[in-house]
């Protein structure tokens, strides 16, 4: 591997005023400097606080080139070792470098792989190499590799990050959750946009709600930013439930053996909320206020094609007894047909369902509408018309037009962020 970014970690290190111990740090930082000059882009020092000495008198400015070479290296000194991987990770995130070799004590590699893994995805490449830099006077605290991390101290760790993550300020405004008025207080339910979260990456800056091997986002901060919509919303995000996407119509209904994928989720548990994801596909919320059930589902135009909207108001039928005039739906955000096109042998389905889904139906690339083919599958399917909302309260905005308020796939690419709808019954 070739490192494009080079992190040495000097938590440990006290110097004294004995000029061996700066040339010790000089000869470590020269020899960094010369093998990876040629590639990396960025060098960093991670230490407690500013490189320090035990001795008041012992500078380093002691023009033995040791200043002058540390003003190659980023120095990020927080005795917190979260904060300081996050404020690494940023800077890194924007030079967009994904390769990173770590120089390490070899006591403390297992500690940084575990904040590591904690604060950084399958995106990055990481390689260790031990720190050696042992010197009368200036030993960074050398011991053996310990290659074990206790339940507790992972514990301590991923309290370190979440109390960091915790104190971090909302981002490109205020959180905003979309909500309708079909909807009875009987439950807790929204549509979220994309500001007021942590994620500082662009396009999934600010309100991602979902973590991958391909994103940059770490598992850490979508939980932050969705611990956030909880407190706002009034939820309990530690009884949140997603989607598994597969672009189909499979349902999965809450209490019963969990499909390995589904588009779908059903439920009647009080205190549980479940969502939908949604980054151009539409996020649905479906509530029954007699039965007290209600259910999501993700439906991209394959879902739709599929009947995922139907799928899961049949479930809450089968299972919990709803009534098709008793069940709300409501469509969240999601790619209007001013910026959506499909080739022409898939748009025809559509032509099919309704002339009316499809504009441009002779072009190679027709644009196609997949809010009003999901409004007539449901009404065919005997959903009430007045009972399904597509439209107001920002509800119909196109994801794809509006980046100032939603992540989009279509306009932003593989690297998009995600946007969700919610739902829970009230405890």
């Amino acid at each position: 591997m070739m490192a494009e970014a080079v992190l040495i970690d000097l938590f440990g290190l006290k110097l004294n005023s004995q000029k061996s111990c700066h040339q010790t740090l000089l000869k470590t930082l020269n020899a960094v400097r010369y093998h990876h000059g040629a590639k990396a882009k960025f060098f960093c020092i991670m230490c407690c606080s500013n490189i320090s000495c035990d001795n008041d008198n012992c500078e380093l400015e002691t023009g033995n080139g040791l200043s002058a070479l540390l003003r190659e290296f980023e120095t990020v000194s927080n005795p917190s070792i979260a904060a300081s991987l996050y404020t690494i990770k940023q800077k890194v995130d924007e030079k967009n470098l994904s390769c990173i070799k770590v120089i390490v004590p070899v006591h403390r590699k297992t500690l940084m792989k575990a904040f590591i893994d904690q604060l950084f995805t399958d995106v990055y490449n990481f390689e260790f190499e031990d720190l050696q830099m042992t010197l009368k006077g200036s030993l960074l605290k050398q011991s053996t590799e310990v290659n074990i991390i206790t339940a507790q101290e992972l514990e301590a760790i991923q309290n370190e990050i979440e109390t960091y993550l915790r104190s971090l300020p909302a981002l490109k405004g205020e959180l905003t959750i979309i909500t309708s008025p079909l909807i009875p207080d009987t439950f807790i339910h929204g549509f979220t946009t994309r500001t007021g979260g942590i994620s500082y990456i662009p396009t999934l800056s600010s309100f991602n709600l979902f973590s991958s091997s391909k994103r940059r986002d770490p598992k850490a901060v979508v939980q932050e930013n969705l611990r956030r919509l909880g407190n706002a919303a009034g939820f309990n995000a530690n009884k949140f439930y997603q989607i598994k996407t597969d672009h189909a119509n499979d349902v999965w209904i809450m209490g019963r053996k969990e499909p390995e994928s589904y588009d779908g989720i059903t439920t009647n548990q009080r205190g549980v909320t479940i969502a939908a994801l949604g980054a151009d596909c539409i996020p649905i919320v479906f509530a029954d206020p007699v039965k007290k059930a209600c259910g999501v589902a993700h439906s991209g135009w394959r879902g739709t094609l599929l009947g995922v909207a139907m799928a899961t108001v049949n479930a809450m039928r089968t299972e919990y007894g709803c009534s098709l005039e008793d069940i709300i739906v409501v469509l969240g955000p999601s790619v209007g047909p001013c910026c959506f096109t499909l080739p022409r042998e898939s748009a025809e389905s559509f032509h099919n369902l309704d002339p009316g889904c499809v504009r441009l139906f002779d072009s190679p690339d027709p644009y196609v509408d997949i809010r009003k083919a999901t409004r007539i599958l449901l009404e065919r399917g005997g959903i009430l018309p007045q009972n399904i909302q597509d439209q107001n309260q920002d509800l119909n905005l196109c994801t794809s037009c509006h980046p100032d308020k939603f992540f989009s796939h279509v306009r932003d690419g593989p690297n998009f962020g995600t946007q969700i709808g919610f739902i829970s019954i009230r405890e």
